[in-house]
């Protein structure tokens, strides 16, 4: 007996060995994954975020548990994800409002977007609409603008994150209108002051916006980008409405605390391609006015650096001051 173990020992102490005595890593994931959403239920970041949840679910086997963590411009969850453990159990699901808006927001932002995340993957964006309740006197752009005009201060504009914001000035600067903030802990509560009357117009998600829009409880008046998006290819840009340089999207993607060991973030990524490669599922992300798409770990980190600088100007041109 003695002698056998002494084999085994002499075994283990050579460099072939070594790999071969060790202990056994345990295949990732082997349990539920909590991804985080920085914005409320109801938002359209946490509707498309439980559907890459559950698929994700599906193909890695394990649980994917969604935590909604708003408010502070996402930079509540944003600092949570940042202060996690690099293990692959604490996932975020986030936008262009944590990573490339919130820095230029707000003057006391406790993480860096790019130092403190692994970025995974694109998930791909969420078109904004703009959208008035249709009992207010105008039906376009052009209408709008007019009467803000002829009445300065009196179009009040809500918002419920960092795309609806640059947005709203981002028009109040190109038109030249006098148009009142009003800010939202996020887009759900935003939505119901528009629908209720308390609020004239927002800048809206399509996930978000489109059931109330195609109800009659609002009315589209254009999207927020240069081009006519395909989701809703009747509604006209901002730019054909008459807004010049006007072309806001927002992205969505998946990151984890920086340090997340890239075994994980491969089969992460992978994972994530995939459920944006199956044709039932962009089906239904479409439907909520969702553009899903992916790419590599890499282009996303690009991407990401790349965003921020942008949004950096874009907030900078607005005229907005951090707060």
């Amino acid at each position: 007996m003695w002698l056998r173990t002494l084999r085994a020992a002499a075994l283990c102490s050579t460099a072939l060995a070594s790999v071969l005595c060790a202990p056994a890593q345990a295949a990732y994931p082997e349990k539920p994954i909590n991804l985080v959403v920085p914005f409320p239920a109801g938002s359209g970041t946490d509707a498309v975020g439980r559907i890459f949840a559950a698929e994700l679910g599906k193909i890695l086997g394990q649980q994917v548990v969604v935590e909604n963590k708003p408010g502070a411009n996402a930079t509540i969850a944003a600092q949570y994800v940042a202060r996690a453990k690099p293990d692959g159990y604490t996932l975020f699901v986030t936008t262009n409002t944590s990573h490339s808006a919130a820095p230029f927001l707000m003057k006391n932002v406790s993480y860096d977007p790019i130092k403190d995340f692994t970025p995974i993957a694109r998930g791909g964006n969420l078109p904004f609409l703009l959208v008035t309740n249709p009992k207010q006197p105008y039906t376009t752009v052009a209408e709008l603008i007019d009467y803000a005009r002829k009445n300065p201060g009196k179009v009040t504009y809500a918002t419920g994150n960092s795309t609806g914001i640059v947005a709203g000035a981002t028009l109040a600067r190109r038109a030249d209108i006098d148009i009142l903030h009003v800010p939202y802990k996020g887009t759900p509560q935003a939505l119901t002051d528009l629908i209720g009357g308390q609020v004239n117009i927002m800048f809206t998600d399509l996930a978000s916006g489109l059931p109330f829009v195609q109800s009659g409880q609002l009315r589209a008046m254009a999207v927020s980008t240069a081009e006519r998006s395909e989701i809703v290819p009747d509604l006209p840009s901002m730019r054909e409405a008459g807004v010049d340089n006007f072309d806001l999207n927002s992205w969505n993607g998946y990151f984890g605390p920086a340090g997340l060991p890239p075994e994980i973030v491969t089969k992460l990524n992978a994972a994530i391609n995939q459920v944006v490669n199956d044709p039932d599922v962009r089906k239904r992300l479409a439907s909520l006015g969702f553009d899903a798409f992916s790419g590599t770990p890499e282009s996303f980190a690009t991407f990401v650096s790349e965003q921020r600088d942008l949004w950096g100007s874009l907030i900078k041109d607005a005229g907005i001051q951090a707060q």
